[in-house]
């Protein structure tokens, strides 16, 4: 399946408690920090809502 990789690059003070609800539940914590999803629907909708604040590429798994 594949993955996408989000990193939190921008602050959310200043923007609606529900866009850092959304941070939170993408698993981000601080700046800088990098997780990584299956790319899903569900995900995909939470990222779109914060799009502003944070940075997304795909991860493609090679196998060997």
């Amino acid at each position: 399946m594949a993955k996408v990789r989000i990193k939190y690059v921008r602050s959310a003070i200043g923007y609606p408690q529900d866009q850092k609800d959304t941070i939170r539940a993408l698993g981000l914590r601080k700046l800088q920090h990098t997780v990584e999803h299956d790319d899903n629907p569900a995900v995909r909708g939470m990222i779109r809502k914060v799009i502003h604040l944070v940075q997304v590429e795909e991860v493609i798994h090679e196998t060997v």
